[in-house]
């Protein structure tokens, strides 16, 4: 039986108000979930196809037609499908020269995820302050921070003055697909001998100044879990800005085998990270539907600005939308709220009556595996933390939502 929510639970004005735009938009009284992937294309077409090929591990014709299609649509030099989006960052920033010991300057407001990679590299995370309009690293926060705490040595590599760390790279995510301030943020990485590697996870079909996500830095890294906009099941894909780079990555993923037609010579300790040939089948179908699914969700976007803007309840609201120089994905809408304590208020009374809203990852810094680590000062991320809730962003792709919630 089909589980039915009275939204007169709620006397709070803001959450009744939300959860009546919610069913409305999506014309249901069930439960509605934050992020749900839709398969109304070939999926199941392509999967039985790769199944009746028997070819449904790593070699098979999707693997490379899915890398090829990424590479054509983000503009990308080279693209690499992997398992997941963490062994996209992971081998990434491998390839970046990111080493066990090194220092990576990277933001505490992201998924765990980000900071995981890097813990397992042996490096660690140095968290410094995010901005207010993009919600991503914040590039005076960043440059204030070198200027205070780093120094080059004889090399020219940057050095942590407290610490003697090598700061190695900078790695911003670009929050909820919002993409951040690239050009800012390249400009401190040359003036600092930095790599730029973009954790751009959750912004396919984000563009930056009309360059897409992913492909200003050095390398980028793509994720196709189940709650992105589009999904493979479990996949990612690294973005190169150069070929020749892009092939070392695509080795390193394939356990660094020499090419023999029956030798087995690894010249390097390699990752057995390439995506299966059945995930790349459904992540052809969904790349198909992605221009339809971008459109629904700024639709979908827009149509939470005007709640947002309009509604008497929401005054002291504001709805996240995509920085001026940039064009997003939207993949999942935010609101920041007034304070805390409206945060606790707005998440208890939508998610009690099945409309699932969800508060921002907990910072990293305030993780127990990260609090060592060194961090600058993180106003902003702590304000946003505090007030920041997601709601339900799945695309609405037909009149009829049975297949998309």
């Amino acid at each position: 039986m089909k589980a039915i929510y009275n939204s007169a639970i709620s006397k709070n004005t803001a959450s009744q108000r939300l959860v009546e735009f919610v069913r409305d938009t999506y014309q249901t009284n069930d439960f509605v979930p934050l992020h749900a992937p839709s398969f109304t294309g070939n999926e199941k077409h392509y999967l039985l196809d790769t199944i009746d090929s028997t070819f449904v591990s790593s070699v098979g014709r999707y693997v490379d037609q899915f890398e090829q299609q990424i590479e054509q649509y983000t503009g990308s030099a080279k693209a690499v499908a992997t398992v997941n989006g963490t062994a996209a960052l992971h081998a990434a920033l491998h390839q970046a020269g990111v080493q066990a010991g090194d220092l990576v300057i990277t933001q505490a407001l992201t998924f765990v995820a980000t900071c995981n990679t890097l813990h397992h590299m042996g490096a660690e995370p140095l968290f410094v302050d995010v901005n207010r309009q993009s919600l991503s690293l914040c590039p005076q926060a960043l440059s204030e921070y070198l200027t205070d705490n780093a120094v080059f040595d004889a090399s020219g590599l940057c050095i942590h003055q407290a610490t003697g760390k090598i700061i190695r790279a900078i790695l911003p995510m670009h929050t909820f697909g919002h993409p951040a301030q690239l050009d800012e943020l390249m400009a401190v990485c040359l003036q600092w001998n930095l790599v730029l590697v973009e954790d751009a996870a959750e912004s396919l079909g984000s563009f930056y100044k009309g360059k897409h996500t992913g492909t200003i830095g050095d390398f980028g890294a793509l994720s196709f879990n189940g709650n992105k906009i589009i999904t493979t099941g479990g996949g990612g894909m690294v973005l190169c800005h150069d070929a020749q780079a892009g092939q070392g990555v695509k080795h390193l993923t394939t356990t660094a085998k020499v090419a023999h037609p029956y030798e087995f010579y690894h010249d390097e300790a390699g990752f057995n990270y390439r995506m299966p040939n059945l995930n790349a089948a459904l992540g052809c179908a969904q790349l198909e539907q992605l221009p339809t699914c971008l459109a629904a969700k700024r639709q979908l976007a827009m149509d939470y600005q005007a709640l947002f803007s309009s509604d008497a309840g929401f005054a002291d609201y504001q709805f996240v939308v995509e920085p001026e120089y940039a064009q997003s994905n939207y993949w999942l809408n935010a609101v920041i709220c007034p304070n805390s304590e409206a945060r606790q208020q707005l998440l208890e009374a939508t998610n009690q009556q099945g409309v699932m809203t969800r508060p921002v990852w907990q910072l990293m810094h305030t993780l127990p595996m990260y609090q060592h680590c060194l961090r600058g000062d993180l106003l902003t991320s702590e304000w946003l933390a505090d007030r920041i809730v997601n709601l339900p962003s799945s695309p609405i792709l037909s009149s009829s939502t049975d297949n998309q919630l």
